[in-house]
């Protein structure tokens, strides 16, 4: 039997989950030095995952730039 209310338990249950993820997250993209450690490979998809989740939400580099210059183009042929 729980001495907590059910609402409370849960809302406890999930601060911890997410504090828990927040830390790792911390831990894992520090920095430790120039040496390589274990968390390299771990750290470089964790990099990976967010340069990927960036480019979909903001729209790559590349084509941002190649609207810019197509925009340009664009306005060069009229008068």
């Amino acid at each position: 039997m729980s001495l907590m209310n059910p609402r409370t338990e849960k809302l406890v249950r999930r601060l911890t989950i997410v504090t828990t993820v927040a830390a790792s997250y911390f831990l894992l993209t520090a920095d430790y030095g120039p040496q390589p450690n274990a968390l390299d490979p771990i750290k470089k998809q964790i990099l990976s995952a967010e340069s990927t989740v960036k480019e979909y939400v903001f729209g790559s580099k590349k084509e941002s730039q190649e609207n810019q210059t197509g925009k340009l183009d664009s306005n060069k042929d009229r008068p």
